[in-house]
C-alpha cells in the first residue's frame, strides 16, 4: 500500500501560540495552498483519503477526494490547558517538565507525545489491514512524526528531526 501523509496548510495563528486540537481557521490566501498540494497528487488515483477532523484538515481534504473519512486518531496532540495559550505565558515549572520528556509526560488535561503515537499506531494498523493500494492521510505534523517514527523505527524522541512543513506530502510504502 502506497501511503501519502499530508500535512494541512497554514493556519491563520500568531506565532507563539500552542495549539493542538483547537480547530483554527487557515490563512487567508489557504486555496492557492491547497492548489500547491493538490498539484503534488494530481496524478494519484486514492483508494481512500482519511482526514483529521479538525477543519484545517478537512477543507483539504474535500479538495482531494469528494468521498474523505474523518478519523479523530488523526488529530494533533491534545494540549489541554495549555491550547490557544502563548508559550510565554505557560508557567516554566510546567514547560520545563513537559520539555524535558514530552513523550511521557502530558500537558496538564492534555496527552503526553507517546499516547498520541499510540492512537495513531492503531489507526495504521487498522489501515493496512485493508486492500487498499494508495491511500492519503490529512493530517498534523505530530501524527505525521510519530507514525513515521514508528514506521521508520526512529525513536519518538528523535522524531522532531523529521522535518514536515505545512502542504507537505510524504510517502511510503507499507
Amino acid at each position: 500500500m502506497e501511503i501519502y501523509l499530508i500535512r494541512h496548510t497554514t493556519p491563520d495563528i500568531d506565532k507563539g501560540i500552542c495549539y493542538g486540537q483547537s480547530d483554527i481557521n487557515l490563512v487567508s490566501n489557504y486555496k492557492d495552498e491547497i492548489l500547491a498540494v493538490k498539484d503534488k497528487v494530481n496524478t494519484v488515483t486514492f483508494d481512500a483519503v482519511y482526514t483529521s477532523p479538525l477543519s484545517r484538515c478537512v477543507k483539504l481534504a474535500e479538495s482531494i477526494h469528494t468521498t474523505y473519512f474523518k478519523d479523530s486518531r488523526l488529530k494533533e496532540l491534545n494540549f489541554g490547558d495549555w491550547e490557544l495559550r502563548s508559550w510565554d505565558d505557560i508557567p516554566r515549572d510546567e514547560s520545563k517538565l513537559w520539555m524535558e520528556d514530552f513523550v511521557n509526560v502530558s500537558t496538564s488535561n492534555g496527552e503526553s507525545y507517546l499516547a498520541l503515537q499510540h492512537r495513531v499506531i492503531e489507526f495504521y494498523k487498522e489501515l493496512i489491514s485493508k486492500p487498499y493500494k494508495s491511500v492519503a492521510i490529512v493530517t498534523h505534523a505530530g501524527v505525521i512524526r510519530a507514525l513515521l517514527s514508528y514506521v521508520r523505527q526512529i525513536h519518538l524522541k528523535d522524531s522532531f528531526g523529521i522535518t514536515v512543513n505545512y502542504g507537505d506530502v510524504i510517502t511510503f510504502n507499507s
